[in-house]
C-alpha cells in the first residue's frame, strides 16, 4: 500500500499533513488503477513519530530475517 503525503491547509497555528492511503486494483477492464483506501489527517510531529516507529520496526524486521537466513543456510549446509 502507498502513501501520498501532503500538507493540509488548515486553520490553526499547529501544522497538518493529509496521508492518503492508495493501493492498486483493477478496473473492469483488467487495466490497473490507483484508489484511495483511506485519509488519515495528523499533526505533523505525530506523524514525524509514527513514521519514525515504523522504521524502528522495520529495522529490526530486517534483523530478525537475516538471522533467519544465516540459520537457513546452516541447515542447507
Amino acid at each position: 500500500m502507498a502513501k501520498v503525503i501532503a500538507e493540509k491547509a488548515a486553520g490553526s497555528s499547529v501544522k497538518q499533513v493529509e496521508i492518503k492511503h492508495t493501493k492498486v486494483m483493477q478496473n473492469a477492464s483488467g487495466n490497473n488503477v490507483t484508489v484511495i483506501d483511506f485519509i488519515d489527517v495528523q499533526n505533523v510531529d505525530d506523524a514525524i513519530s509514527s513514521a519514525e516507529a515504523q522504521l524502528v520496526n522495520a529495522e529490526a524486521k530486517v534483523t530478525e530475517l537475516k538471522a533467519d537466513i544465516v540459520e537457513y543456510k546452516k541447515v542447507k549446509g
